[in-house]
C-alpha cells in the first residue's frame, strides 16, 4: 500500500507552549497513542499487535528495554511503545518513483520528522559514484556491491560494522560472526553512545556490567533512588513498578536537573484509579540538582551513612556484607574525610537539609534500588559518578538480595542482548576462543574501534566502507558536521533499515539503503515461520515473533540480510559457515549461541518457555563478584566541579516526549507543554532575568570549549522552565551540533551531552524559519 507521503517538513512557526504538566499517562495518552494507531494502521491490525505486544507467543516491543511483569495485564504496553508499533508498521509506503522525484541535495535539509513520515523502504536502493540519486536495484546486486567494496580493501579494519539496539539476538549474532569472519572487530553499536559507561564502572566494581535486580524487585523495595531519567517519556511502563513499590509502602526519591511528570503523579489507564481518581503520587523526594553534581551527592550521602554509623556502631552498615565480599573500604572511608560541605552545595545547588533528607531515607530502607539512565551516563565524570552509586549500595549490602540493587535502564529494546551476542569491539578472548572452536577459524584479537573512534577513523581517512545494522548513527552521535563531513568522505556506506533518516541522506561515494522486515511483521523462511529472541534491562530472555503480514513482497529479514551478504563477501575463502541453513532455520543460530554464549546453553529450549529464561548474574544470584579479587570494589573517586562562567548556562539534551532515539513521532512535547516545534531552549525564569532575556525570545545559543571555536544553534525559542538554576535543556538530536566528537566520559569515552557550557545572544535569525543553522 503506497499512501501520500507527508509533503511538507515542518516549521516552528505555529509551535504553542503552555504550562507543563503535573502528572503523566491517563486517559490522555490512550487518546494519544491509540487514535493515530487506527488511523495509520487500521482497526484490524492494530489490534492484532496492541493485543500480543510483551506477550507469550507474541513480538517484543521495539521501542525500550524495559523488562516485562511476571503477572501481566492484558494490554501490556505504553503510550510510546504502540507509537513506535505505529511508526514501524504503518502499511504507507516509499513508492520507487519517490526516488526520481527527490535528489539527495533535497533531501538534505529535511528534518528526522519529515524523512521518517515518509513511510516503509520496501525496496533496495542504490546512490552509484558521482549521482545525487537513489535508485532501486535488486538484491543480488546490492550483495555485489558491497562485496567489491569489502573485499577490495587493503585491510578488513577499513571497515566500520554499526549495530542499533533494535537488531535481536539471532541477527546480532550472525553479525559479529560475518564480520569477525571477515577480518576486524571494528564492531561500534549505540551502546557506545548511551550505556558505555554504565558497564566500565559496573564491571570495575562487580565483575557484570548489567542490572543486578529483577523486575519483581521493584515490587518489594523500601526505598528506589530514580537518578537522571524521564521514565514516563523514555519508558512509561516502569512507572507502573513505581507504583507497585509505592503500593507496597515503599518510598521513591527523584535526583534530576528538570522536574518529570511521570515522577511527580502517575495515572495507571488500566486502573479505575488512574482513569476517574488522582492518581499516585510517585516521588516522595524530588532533588533539583544541578547538572553535573551527581557524584557530589552520592559521596555526600554516604558520608552520612559513615557518620550515622559513628555515631551508633553496628546499627547502620552492613558490616558482614563489607567484610566478606568487598575490598577499599578503608580508603574510601578515609577519602570522604577531605569532601567539603560547601563544595557539595556548590556542585548540587542543594541544600544540606535535602541531602540529609535523602541519607535519612537510605538508612531508614532496608532493601534500596538505585536506577539511572543517561542522565548520569553522558557526563564526563560518569564512570566515577556509576562507581560512587555502587558504593553507596555496597555500604547497606543492597546487592544480592531482594528488593535491593544495581539497576541501570537501557535505552533501545536489545541494546543488552546485542552485547551478549558480541557486539562489542572489546570481546573478551573467551568469547572469542568460543566462537572460534565452534566454526573453525581464528577471530581477530585486537580490540576494534567504537563509536566515536570509528567516526575519529573515518574523518582521518581510515575508513573506507561503513555498514549500519539498523540505527541511526550521523543523527544519533555528537559533532553533527564534523560526523557527517566525515561519513562523506568514505567510498561505500550502507544502511539496513525500515525507514528513511539522516544517515540514508549524508552519504558515502556510493551508498545503499537494504530495506528490512519490521519486529511486528512474519518472518517466513525456507522452514516455515521464524521468531527471534531479546534480553532487557533485567537479563530476562525471551522470544519476539512478529504477528501482521509484512507491507510488502520482498523484504528480507535481518538474518536474510546478513547471510546474503557474509555469502556475498567471503564466498569459499572463509570459515566453512552454514549462512544458508542459518537462514533457513533460526533454531540453528540458536544452537551456535547455546555453545558460544555464557549463559545460554539449552537456549533453544528455554526461549520457549512461556516467559523465557533469566541469564546467570553471579553477583545477583549468589554474591560472586568477577574481579581480580574474588571481591566487590569500594573505590576512590576524585571530584570536579563543572565551573559555569559569569553569564552562561549548563546544557543537557533531552528527547520530547513524541520521540524516541532520533525517531520523532509528532512534533510535540505533551508533558513539557510543547506542541508543533522543537527548536527550543529550556531555561530556569531566574536565569532569565540574571541574563537580561526573556521568555519567548529567540536566540542563538553557543557552545563554549575551550581551545576550540564556538558551535552555535540559531534562532531558538527561550522557553521558561523549572530547570535547575544555571541550567538548561535542548532537544536531542539536533543539539548534538553543540557537542565536538572530543567532548567524551573518561574511561568510556562516551559522548557527553549533558553539563555544556553555552551561551544565548539575542537572535538576528527570525523565529519560524525551519530547519536552524549550525555552524
Amino acid at each position: 500500500m503506497a499512501d501520500k507521503p507527508l509533503a511538507e517538513d515542518f516549521t516552528d512557526a505555529k509551535i504553542d507552549v503552555s504550562p507543563a504538566k503535573d502528572w503523566a499517562v491517563g486517559p490522555p495518552a490512550i487518546l494519544h497513542s491509540m487514535v493515530p494507531a487506527f488511523t495509520e494502521m487500521g482497526p484490524a491490525r492494530t489490534l492484532k499487535l496492541a493485543s500480543t505486544i510483551n506477550h507469550t507467543g507474541g513480538y517484543d516491543c521495539p521501542s525500550c528495554a524495559w523488562a516485562d511483569p511476571t503477572k501481566r495485564s492484558p494490554f501490556e504496553f505504553c503510550e510510546n511503545g504502540i507509537k513506535a508499533v505505529t511508526w514501524e508498521a504503518t502499511p504507507t509506503t516509499v513508492p520507487s518513483a519517490f526516488w526520481e522525484e527527490h535528489s539527495l541535495s533535497s533531501l538534505d535539509d529535511k528534518s528526522e520528522y519529515w524523512l521518517g513520515m515518509q513511510g516503509r523502504l520496501v525496496e533496495p536502493v542504490y546512490k552509484r559514484a558521482g549521482s545525487d540519486h537513489y535508485e532501486p536495484i535488486g538484491w543480488d546486486d546490492a550483495f555485489e556491491v558491497i562485496a567489491r567494496h569489502l573485499n577490495a580493501l587493503e585491510s578488513p579494519d577499513r571497515a566500520a560494522f554499526y549495530t542499533s539496539g533494535k537488531i535481536m539476538n539471532e541477527p546480532a549474532f550472525l553479525y559479529q560472526l560475518f564480520v569477525r569472519a571477515f577480518g576486524t572487530n571494528n564492531l561500534p553499536d549505540c551502546s557506545n553512545m548511551c550505556h558505555e559507561s554504565t558497564g566500565v564502572a559496573m564491571v570495575e566494581t562487580i565483575g557484570v556490567g548489567k542490572s543486578t535486580v529483577h523486575y519483581d524487585d521493584f515490587g518489594e523495595a523500601d526505598l528506589i533512588i530514580v537518578m537522571g531519567q524521564n521514565p514516563g517519556t523514555n519508558h512509561p511502563r516502569m512507572l507502573t513498578a513505581l507504583e507497585e513499590c509505592k503500593r507496597n509502602g515503599g518510598s521513591v526519591v527523584a535526583v534530576n536537573a528538570l522536574p518529570e511528570a511521570g515522577l511527580i503523579r502517575y495515572k495507571n489507564p488500566q486502573h479505575v484509579r488512574g482513569i476517574l481518581g488522582r492518581g499516585t503520587e510517585i516521588a516522595d523526594q524530588f532533588l533539583h540538582i544541578r547538572l553535573g553534581g551527581d557524584l557530589h551527592l552520592l559521596q555526600a550521602v554516604a558520608k552520612r551513612v559513615l557518620a550515622a554509623e559513628a555515631a551508633k556502631p553496628g546499627t547502620v552498615l552492613d558490616h558482614d556484607f563489607l567484610d566478606r565480599y568487598t575490598a577499599g573500604f578503608e580508603a574510601f572511608a578515609e577519602h570522604l574525610e577531605t569532601l567539603d560541605e560547601a563544595d557539595v552545595l556548590a556542585a548540587t545547588g542543594l541544600s544540606s537539609a535535602d541531602i540529609d533528607e535523602l541519607a535519612e531515607r537510605y538508612i531508614r530502607a532496608d532493601r534500596v534500588i538505585i536506577t539511572w539512565a543517561m542522565g548520569l551516563t553522558q557526563h564526563k565524570k560518569a564512570v566515577p559518578t556509576i562507581r560512587e552509586v555502587m558504593n553507596l549500595l555496597f555500604l547497606r549490602g543492597n546487592i544480592g538480595r531482594p528488593g535491593a540493587g544495581a539497576s541501570p535502564i537501557r535505552g533501545h529494546s536489545n541494546v543488552q542482548g546485542d552485547r551478549t551476542m558480541g557486539i562489542w569491539e572489546q570481546m573478551p578472548d573467551s568469547f572469542l576462543d568460543a566462537l572460534g572452536r565452534e566454526f573453525s577459524f581464528e577471530p581477530p584479537r585486537p580490540h576494534g574501534l567504537d563509536s566515536v573512534d570509528a567516526v575519529r577513523a573515518t574523518a582521518a581517512g581510515d575508513i573506507d566502507v561503513w555498514f549500519g545494522l539498523g540505527g541511526n548513527l550521523v543523527a544519533a552521535i555528537s559533532d553533527s558536521n564534523h560526523v557527517e563531513a566525515a561519513m562523506r568522505g568514505t567510498k561505500l556506506t550502507v544502511q539496513v533499515s525500515t525507514k528513511l533518516n539522516r544517515s540514508h541522506v549524508v552519504t558515502g561515494e556510493e551508498a545503499l539503503i537494504l530495506p528490512t522486515l519490521g519486529r511486528t511483521e512474519i518472518d517466513r523462511q525456507a522452514t516455515g515461520p521464524q521468531f527471534g529472541t531479546v534480553e532487557d534491562s533485567v537479563c530476562s530472555v525471551h522470544a519476539s515473533a512478529g504477528q501482521v503480514e509484512p507491507v510488502a513482497e520482498g523484504l528480507l529479514s535481518d538474518v536474510a540480510i546478513i547471510c546474503r551478504t557474509a555469502r556475498a563477501v567471503l564466498g569459499d575463502r572463509g570459515p566453512a559457515i552454514d549462512w544458508e541453513g542459518f537462514e533457513r532455520d533460526y533454531d540453528l543460530i540458536r544452537e551456535s549461541i547455546a555453545r558460544v554464549v555464557p549463559g545460554c546453553d539449552d537456549y533453544n529450549a528455554k526461549v520457549r518457555l512461556p516467559e523465557g529464561f533469566i541469564l546467570p548474574h553471579p553477583p545477583r544470584d549468589s554474591r560472586t563478584f568477577i574481579t581480580p579479587s574474588g571481591k566487590a570494589v569500594i573505590t576512590v573517586n576524585e571530584r570536579e566541579t563543572i565551573e559555569r562562567p559569569a553569564g552562561r548556562l549548563l546544557l543537557q539534551t533531552v528527547r520530547s516526549h513524541d520521540q524516541f532515539n532520533t525517531t520523532m513521532y509528532s512534533l510535540n512535547d505533551r508533558y513539557r507543554g510543547i506542541k508543533k516545534g522543537r527548536f527550543v531552549v529550556f531555561v530556569n525564569p531566574d536565569d532569565l532575568t540574571e541574563l537580561g532575556l526573556a521568555d519567548g525570545q529567540t536566540v542563538d545559543v553557543f557552545s563554549e570549549w575551550p581551545g576550540e571555536p564556538d558551535r552555535v544553534l540559531r534562532g531558538y525559542r527561550i522557553v521558561a522552565f523549572p530547570t535547575a538554576r544555571g541550567c538548561a535543556a535542548a532537544y536531542f538530536p539536533e543539539a548534538n551540533a553543540l557537542i565536538p566528537l572530543e567532548s567524551v566520559a573518561e574511561g568510556s569515552n562516551t559522548p557527553v551531552s549533558k553539563s555544556v557550557v553555552i551561551r544565548l545572544e539575542p537572535s538576528s535569525t527570525p523565529a519560524a524559519t525551519g530547519r536552524p543553522v549550525t555552524v
